[in-house]
């Protein structure tokens, strides 16, 4: 049997050695060193270790892995196909090809088996510690007969080069996730060449001080008793995260190009693939060959996992807390959520911020899925929910989550949490922060994670903290974000429109508000957040101009208009909460808002960039702020009611 076992990982390993080789160099692009060296790894894992059902890739008891490394992309297809997950050989073959299931990075909900988008360095290593801090969450909350899993991730040195690791590290030590394991590929070798061109850390004592238990694995690499008991031993440790440094050699076993930076991307090729091959037991001449027994073995070693998984469907059944279960698993109450949205009274004041902090608490008895969390600005972004308990290693399932001063980690975390299933992650920061958690959240809108975002101090309102605190080309930039939807709500009622349609909506949405109090406005409403952009005074017969707003600025459309009025100009008032989608309406609709019969104004505290395919003329920013008190900075750079009415009387051709 110990021999039948040691010919079934030594041909698996080949296979996926050779796969790692083949496919890259049919596409003449790839990675291959890495997916060689880490061949044992990643069979022993999926072989004796992970919980998985190959016939149901979205079990949501399985274990979960993240490569992170993920440009060794070609590593996870070839197990992926090993054991049976719907990845076939005409699909290694098709590797990075048009249309494929084998892209050049893995992307999740496009090929089964893979678990979270990965690529940008360091992203799939935050990932995982929201995949661990689901399902702690599950765990504690439901118990370990309904939820206990894993999650593992392989990282290589890039991953924990990338700042984001520093930050994602440290919150998932603090946070003692024991149902988390990163093995770090410490093959010292980067592009370039060796990682000491560049850094001289030492990785293991970082992650100590995080908290991590950390096992210096050394060369095991080629052992996959060894790497099954490191595996293990990692397993067993459960009050604090495992880092696994796993000495290996980039390209193993190329005679021509182990440990050479060149392994890192495209070097075995022609009579360098002949001459691996020949030393792991394969064909010299044969391309994309599966030995035979393997997959057989593969088979065989996860007909327990099958079991497992169908033991626990028994349990699901049979639980009290079954229904409950699948309950949080399951979609969202949005109806119930719109039902219970808070009614704001025309005429008050209150900050954007501030009413989403309203409708957060009235609908959150709707939503068990809810998880609240800031980057170290929980009051001040709106995301505070009353009696919350904190999320951490002694409340895993608490509903309250601080961060830290960890945007990009903060970012990444809520991405696990959304993809692994049973969440709404909501994380809160200023406006122009989101550009340190813009890489996750691009990812997030290419993996379709549910995820909101509560950007607060959304303009030069911020006044006094000056330029660098004020957004200015962030509303531009986050609209051109392909499948991230943005609202920028004009008063507390369109925030609880804009609330209820970011729980409804497929994935990640911004919601950017203000930090200064803004009137709530008659002719606002929730159906018209929908829509994207809406008149606010249809009453108003034969409009002249049209002035349109979003955010703090609609406010100063409506004030300018009765200043209109009293010169004898009809100015209609269009509030557009979302250009996004006013822009995907029909073009009748659109018309009917904003007639191109009407000269147009668009008023925003922000760059002009994007206005013109609504507006004739737009009022904005195209420069960086000033510090001064907020009233001080808007007449300064020209956000103010006059500057609208002088600005729609030179448009018409008269005079103030």
């Amino acid at each position: 049997m110990a021999n039948e076992t040691k010919q079934f990982d030594q041909d698996a390993i080949a296979t996926i050695r050779g796969l790692s080789m083949d496919a890259p160099a049919k596409a003449k692009s790839g990675h291959q060193g890495t997916a060689m060296a880490l061949a044992p790894l990643v069979h022993t894992l999926y072989s004796r270790v992970l919980k998985f059902d190959p016939n149901d890739s979205l079990w949501p008891d399985r274990d979960r892995f993240v490569l992170s490394a993920g440009h060794a992309s070609i590593l996870l297809y070839s197990v992926l196909h090993l054991a049976g997950q719907g990845v076939s050989l005409d699909d290694l073959r098709s590797f990075r090809q048009l249309g494929s299931l084998t892209p050049g990075h893995p992307e999740v909900g496009h090929t089964a088996g893979v678990e979270v988008t990965t690529g940008p360095l360091g992203q799939g290593l935050a990932n995982g510690v929201g995949l661990a801090m689901a399902e702690r969450w599950l765990r504690t909350h439901f118990g370990e007969e309904l939820c206990e899993h894993m999650t593992y991730v392989v990282a290589g040195d890039g991953c924990l080069q990338e700042g984001i690791s520093h930050e994602a590290a440290a919150f998932a030590g603090h946070q003692g996730l024991g149902n988390l394991v990163v093995i770090y590929d410490d093959n010292k070798i980067t592009i370039d060449g060796k990682t000491d061109l560049s850094s001289s850390v030492a990785e293991a004592k970082r992650f100590e001080s995080y908290g991590w238990h950390v096992i210096q694995a050394g060369q095991i690499g080629e052992d996959c008793d060894a790497l099954e008991r490191v595996l293990l031993e990692a397993k067993s440790e459960t009050t604090r995260p495992t880092l696994i440094v796993l000495e290996t050699h980039c390209g193993f076993p190329s005679p021509a190009w182990t440990d050479k930076k060149e392994a890192h991307g495209l070097a075995v090729l022609g009579d360098d693939i002949a001459a691996t091959k020949q030393i792991i037991g394969l064909d010299p001449q044969a391309a994309f060959t599966v030995l035979p027994g393997v997959l057989d073995g593969y088979q065989q070693a996860l007909s327990a996992r099958v079991a497992q998984h169908q033991a626990w469907k028994e349990r699901l059944v049979l639980s009290p807390q079954g229904a409950a279960f699948s309950q949080q698993l399951g979609g969202l109450s949005g109806q119930k959520v719109r039902s219970q949205l808070p009614v704001f009274e025309v005429g008050t004041q209150v900050a954007t911020r501030n009413a989403l902090k309203t409708c957060l608490n009235a609908t959150a008895s709707a939503l068990p899925q809810l998880l609240a969390g800031s980057a170290d600005l929980t009051e001040n972004t709106g995301v505070a929910l009353a009696g919350a308990t904190v999320l951490d290693d002694t409340h895993g399932d608490g509903t309250q989550i601080y961060f830290g001063i960890r945007e990009h980690a903060m970012g990444a975390v809520m991405n696990g949490l959304a993809i692994h299933g049973g969440f709404l992650p909501i994380g809160g920061t200023f406006f122009v922060f989101s550009d340190y958690l813009r890489p996750a959240i691009r990812l997030a809108a290419l993996s379709g994670a549910h995820v909101i975002y509560s950007f607060t101090h959304d303009s030069i309102g911020v006044g006094e903290d000056g330029p660098t605190h004020q957004p200015i080309e962030h509303l531009a930039s986050l609209r051109a974000m392909p499948q991230l939807e943005l609202f920028r709500p004009a008063d507390a009622t369109e925030t609880a429109g804009a609330w209820a349609l970011a729980v409804e909506a497929p994935g990640p949405v911004a919601l950017c508000l203000s930090r200064q109090n803004l009137p709530v406005l008659s002719g606002t409403n929730v159906d018209g957040v929908e829509l994207g952009g809406y008149v606010l005074n249809p009453e108003i017969e034969h409009p002249q101009v049209t002035l349109i707003g979003t955010g703090s600025e609609v406010s100063l459309c409506v004030e300018a208009a009765q200043a209109l009025s009293e010169v004898n100009v009809a100015a209609r008032v269009v509030s557009m909460p979302s250009l996004g989608r006013f822009l995907a309406a029909s073009k009748s609709y659109r018309d009917s808002v904003v007639p191109r019969s009407l000269p147009s104004i668009s008023v925003e505290a922000g760059s002009t960039f994007g206005w013109s395919a609504v507006a004739d003329v737009s009022i904005g920013i195209d420069r960086f702020g000033l510090s001064a008190p907020a009233p001080e900075v808007f007449t300064a750079l020209g956000i103010t009611a006059q500057a609208i009415v002088d600005q729609a009387l030179a448009t018409l051709g008269g005079k103030q």
